[in-house]
């Protein structure tokens, strides 16, 4: 198969989908590896190097979308990519179409075979290809937030560890999932005081055994979950309903309760966001302000932190990039439901059912389109 890396556009994004050691891995299976000019850069591999593991280099994103069968990304095609795709064409990146009708709408008429990252699963009922950016984004969120709180950045000027003779900051995160997990590892490792809270009394159990005395742990009703933001320094929102828009879980009536110069870092907003104020930020304009509570939605964190991201994302969608090549999507996909359910759009059709409910389209099962 001919398989296209192609440079990432998206405001701020250094990752890229594949990298050269991926690209070689691919190669010495007899597939054609195309990479577009400067695609590496962000993370510090040079066209000579994805030259040196066997790929071609194109100077364009028009040339490469127009020959390579599939195209391997990070992030979700902008509209000018979703122009270029085209029916049966594979497309593997992250997708979050939940919140993006417009983006479904593209990719839709586009009539190419969209895997996403964010949907597929392994046999646990976990999601593998989002984990690794989850432990990047947890782990940001809190260096983030940190940041955020400082008073010339519009926070409250706490120091989440503080200092002998004063408390530290609060950390509240919702969620103790994996990106909740990696916030709480980072917050604890800080000497911050630090409470996760979920609605799942396992998700407690386990995150109690991880961490033990040094993070808190809520279970989440209404009114814990209000009187634990209206306390907090530093809010972390990490919830998750795979392939869905996140739950509003912070109203803007309880955000006008939260503390003056408290911070949100939503790191829900691939998803929508979980706070009622939220709206997707980039890099370039990280935060903004409403009722004095700073809130950071970067829809993107793990692309700051482009080379670990890319490596450890490369680790874990490299062997399903070779099924996909090795098989055909169609073949793949027949032979792992795990990948299966990776589907999102498949020649105009919309394959994953979160996404349907949550946009009100049509669904249609994927097994019905492999037929």
């Amino acid at each position: 198969m001919r398989v296209g890396v192609a440079r990432e556009i998206k405001n701020h994004e250094y990752r890229v989908g594949l990298t050269p050691a991926s690209v070689r891995e691919l190669v010495a299976q007899g597939h054609e590896l195309l990479v577009e000019q400067s695609a590496g850069l962000g993370i510090g591999a040079a066209d000579a190097d994805y030259q040196a593991a066997g790929a071609r280099i194109v100077s364009t994103a028009a040339e490469l979308f127009a020959t390579a069968d599939m195209i391997v990304k990070v992030k979700e095609p902008q509209p000018a990519e979703c122009a270029m795709l085209r029916p049966g064409q594979i497309l593997f990146t992250y997708l979050h179409l939940a919140p993006d009708p417009e983006q479904a709408k593209a990719l839709l008429a586009s009539g190419a075979i969209c895997v996403a990252y964010e949907t597929v699963t392994a046999a646990d009922g976990s999601l593998p290809l989002l984990a690794p950016m989850s432990e990047v984004a947890g782990r940001m969120s809190v260096q983030a937030g940190a940041h955020c709180l400082e008073k010339a950045q519009g926070g409250r000027g706490v120091l989440l560890p503080g200092v002998p003779g004063v408390l530290p900051g609060k950390v509240v995160i919702l969620g103790g999932g994996v990106v909740g997990s990696n916030a709480a590892l980072v917050a604890a490792g800080m000497g911050a005081d630090v409470t996760v809270v979920d609605r799942s009394p396992a998700v407690l159990k386990r995150v109690a055994a991880q961490f033990g005395t040094a993070v808190k742990t809520l279970h989440s009703t209404r009114e814990a979950l209000e009187a634990a933001v209206c306390a907090a320094d530093l809010v972390i929102g990490a919830v998750l309903v795979p392939g869905a828009a996140a739950p509003r879980l912070i109203s803007r009536e309880l955000l006008s309760r939260m503390q003056p110069g408290s911070v949100i870092v939503d790191v829900a907003i691939d998803q929508g966001g979980c706070c009622e104020t939220s709206h997707a930020t980039t890099h370039a304009e990280p935060t903004y302000v409403v009722n004095d509570v700073v809130h950071y939605c970067v829809a993107n964190m793990p692309g700051a932190v482009a080379r670990t991201s890319t490596y450890a994302l490369n680790a874990a969608t490299l062997p399903f990039a070779i099924a996909l090549a090795g098989k055909g999507w169609k073949q793949a996909l027949k032979d792992d439901i795990h990948l299966r359910h990776g589907l999102n759009v498949c020649e105009g059709k919309l394959t994953c059912k979160e996404v349907a409910d949550a946009l009100v389209l049509p669904y249609t099962a994927a097994e019905s389109v492999l037929q």
